[in-house]
């Protein structure tokens, strides 16, 4: 049994749809591949790399007890195929190329789900059977495939004409692709140039065309091969003017590949410094906020929206992709945040040695809270679980130990 079969196990093409369905742009649902190869180029091809590798660090988790059972399928392997690394990256790099990517359902024998799967269809279509609508599935070895549209997942980016799809990146990036194809092959041709001639001379009489490539030949063997090992070179009276050429190397012009490079850049929403690892804390805050975080909102809203019902989620029911592997900060910045969140009982001990990659400690991930702190509706009131019943304003109290190096209870576990 084959991938295909493994995937549309229930799936595959039994139904013959009644047609497209009808939009309310009026343009029609369907989805293709485009012709042009954009990952093929280098530039292209290291701003999607880039930005796929932030979003497989992202940690799928579910809240609410509807298929909690499926958190850490998805947190390391959605499917029998790929880990969670690899589902993330490959969503990325899907959705970056065709702004499009697709996720559908693996379901046991009950149709409970299992796991979840990206495709890469070369040809995807919205149709209609019987007032439901399908989305159908050509795949470049021609099999099909067609599920449910509201039980697939659909991610999109630069949707405008189509109400499903979004917009392809051939006809914008085309130009640039030009340009990129054209300055490579300008470099190349002008270093094998600036390389190949060496000596320029002049023959002293006139000549065929035969005799003219017989003393060229002979004049390279005599003189420009290894064969020559003086490093003298010597001429007859049939050349004259004999000079060598001053070979400079060839050098692309700066600013116009800097200017290429930045229509790269704005397109794919990054810079120089994300793509060489070289940025610093603000530029990846901004990198984040911009390109990783809508990638993550999305992939949770499409999760949710195709895992549960409407009731499910109405219950507190969903699937969301935090992003505490991704927290890029000085180690200062790490030690101030820890140290407030921690004190606030907003972050567990474990939460904070994974700031730093540290392995988790037994009980360390009960919150903690500083005692000083109080509600300010119960300031002036007495404390009954107090030790001291007078102590005015006291925190919160329980019956953990208290966090901090102070033996005077600085904090206490909630």
């Amino acid at each position: 049994m084959g991938l295909f079969e493994s995937l549309f196990k229930k799936k595959r093409e039994k139904i013959i749809p009644d047609g497209l369905f009808e939009l309310l742009t009026g343009y029609s649902p369907v989805f293709t591949t485009v012709s042009e190869r954009l990952y093929e180029m280098e530039l292209i091809r290291a701003s999607i790399h880039s930005f796929a590798s932030f979003c497989s660090k992202l940690k799928p988790e579910i809240r609410g007890s509807a298929y909690k059972n499926l958190e850490k399928t998805l947190q390391f392997r959605p499917n029998p195929f790929m880990d969670t690394s690899k589902f993330l990256y490959r969503l990325a790099t899907i959705l970056s190329v065709n702004n499009n990517a697709f996720i559908i359902p693996l379901e046991d024998e009950a149709g409970y789900i299992t796991g979840y799967y990206p495709l890469l269809p070369q040809f995807c279509e919205v149709v209609e059977v019987k007032g439901v609508p399908y989305l159908r599935y050509t795949f470049s070895n021609g099999k099909r495939a067609a599920i449910e549209f509201d039980r697939v997942g659909v991610l999109t980016q630069h949707q405008y004409n189509d109400d499903f799809f979004g917009e392809s990146n051939s006809r914008v990036l085309k130009p640039t692709m030009q340009l990129i194809h054209t300055q490579n092959q300008g470099i190349i041709n002008g270093v094998k140039s600036s390389a190949a001639i060496r000596f320029i001379a002049r023959l002293a009489n006139v000549f065929d065309e035969e005799e003219i490539k017989e003393a060229r030949a002979r004049f390279s063997q005599d003189n420009l091969s290894e064969d020559n090992k003086t490093g003298l070179m010597l001429v007859d009276s049939k050349f004259q003017d004999v000079k060598q050429v001053d070979s400079k190397p060839f050098t692309a012009n700066a600013l116009q590949m800097q200017q290429i490079n930045d229509n790269v850049y704005r397109y794919f929403g990054t810079n120089a410094a994300i793509l060489e690892n070289k940025y610093n804390e603000n530029e990846f805050n901004a990198y984040f906020e911009g390109k990783v975080e809508p990638f993550a909102l999305q992939l949770s809203l499409v999760l949710t929206n195709m895992t549960y019902t409407q009731r499910e989620i109405a219950h507190g029911n969903e699937i969301r992709l935090t992003s505490n592997r991704l927290l890029y900060a000085s180690n200062q910045t790490k030690l101030a945040l820890a140290t407030q969140l921690f004190d606030r009982g907003m972050m567990t001990q474990n939460a904070g040695l994974d700031m730093w990659g540290l392995p988790h400690v037994e009980g360390g991930d009960r919150l903690f809270i500083r005692r000083e702190y109080a509600a300010i509706d119960e300031l002036g009131k007495e404390n009954p679980t107090d030790e001291n019943p007078s102590n005015e304003g006291s925190g919160i109290s329980g019956d953990g130990a208290a966090a901090g190096d102070s033996g005077a209870g600085d904090g206490e576990a909630v």
